[in-house]
């Protein structure tokens, strides 16, 4: 059950993140109450059965729907504009429910290649078992989608901006093509949040988060999210979530409820804290690129400023000596923490090819511009000044 408080169609996104999707019980609290309840009772066996049968929808058990989740997934879908949600564990649950209750034996995928490396193990590893076939293409190149989307396929797959490289797709072209292709489209949007860029309003069929970025964005909890029409989030994504069991815990919802009532003054911060560091480092000598999405210069900037309402609050820097500057560089930051999390109030660096991408091959890590001097950045709420001399610092070390 998704709850939608009624909302005003002028209310804009941060007056959306505070007031959707609210439920209150008998004593009418301010805050969202926390339904730490696994089951639920019935007042007679015949409302027990019209629940079970659907002809009464209600509560019946926490694996399949809970309160404060549901206030979660209302105030989700009225953010992103979708009709319906549903939220899951974690991220990572949230792409894979997404995709796989999409798929059977003998279906095809098609996918960018530069995605985070657990979802390219799910697309290339895990579903190849199931029978289905994956077909990855440069994402930024709309010929090799046009080639790859010329036969019937089932699902396309993207994140835009990519993790870690930052690449982009553009999410409309990719979508008319799918739809010609009788695909349907799913979007990873975690980099972009749903405040900076809305991938059904630009053809796209299904969001995913993983809640604990942005969401959340204090380091807290773990939390997934997907969205889409309702014919897909109640008959084709909800079945397979309600056998499966990759349920979002009450406490969790709860805590993102409160992580999303801040979400647009934290991202916003975020972002010109990003572009400041992205402007302050540009062209320095101890880096071979600095990559962020609106930044003048970057290959991308045009579809970024056309899809997207800012860059993020991710940059990418790659150093130009390697591994062993990189690894420099990290240890002699002290106000940035080392840690393969993003999204989060602290500001957060990892160097993905030896953590978050290690597993890729060389050739993939390669392919996806993934080198032995690239640096994750993931800006947080800090003075930008602070953290630009803590990074002029530490590549003085390199």
């Amino acid at each position: 059950m998704t709850v939608k408080r009624d909302i005003k169609p002028s209310w804009k996104a941060a007056t959306k993140l505070v007031h959707a999707g609210q439920l209150r019980s008998q004593f009418k609290e301010t805050a969202e109450t926390i339904y730490m309840s696994s089951g639920y009772v019935y007042e007679s066996a015949e409302e027990a059965e019209a629940a079970f049968d659907n002809s009464k929808p209600r509560f019946v058990y926490s694996r399949f729907g809970n309160p404060t989740v549901a206030m979660f997934e209302g105030r989700m879908a009225a953010l992103e504009g979708a009709e319906a949600a549903r939220a899951t564990s974690s991220g990572m649950a949230a792409v894979f429910a997404a995709i796989a209750s999409l798929v059977k034996s003998g279906d095809r995928i098609v996918a960018s290649d530069a995605l985070f490396g657990s979802c390219h193990f799910i697309l290339n590893d895990i579903l190849p078992k199931w029978g289905v076939e994956t077909v990855f293409v440069d994402g930024r190149e709309i010929e090799q989608w046009k080639a790859a989307l010329s036969k019937p396929t089932r699902a396309v797959f993207l994140e835009s901006p990519s993790n870690p490289g930052l690449r982009l797709v553009d999410v409309k072209a990719v979508s008319d093509l799918a739809h010609k292709a009788g695909a349907t489209v799913v979007v990873d949007n975690v980099f972009a949040t749903p405040l900076l860029q809305q991938p059904l309003t630009l053809g796209a069929d299904v969001v995913v988060y993983s809640a604990t970025k942005h969401i959340d964005g204090q380091g807290r909890c773990l939390g997934g999210v997907i969205l889409g029409s309702e014919k897909y989030i109640n008959e084709t994504l909800q079945p397979f979530i309600r056998h499966t069991g990759p349920s979002l815990s009450p406490m969790n919802a709860w805590i993102l409820l409160k992580g999303l009532e801040t979400m647009d003054l934290r991202v916003s911060k975020q972002c010109d804290s990003a572009l400041k560091i992205a402007q302050a480092l540009k062209g320095h000598n101890k880096l071979a690129d600095v990559s962020y999405p609106t930044l003048d210069g970057f290959a991308q900037a045009d579809l970024a400023k056309k899809q997207m309402s800012a860059g993020g609050t991710m940059l990418s820097l790659n150093l130009a000596g390697g591994k062993k500057e990189a690894f420099k560089f990290l240890n002699a930051l002290e106000l940035v923490l080392i840690s393969n999390n993003l999204g989060d109030s602290k500001s957060l660096a990892t160097h993905p090819a030896t953590s978050t991408h290690q597993r890729l091959a060389p050739e993939l890590k390669e392919s996806q511009g993934i080198t032995q001097g690239l640096i994750r950045l993931s800006v947080g709420l800090e003075h930008p000044d602070d953290l630009i001399d803590d990074l002029l610092n530490a590549l003085k070390a390199v």
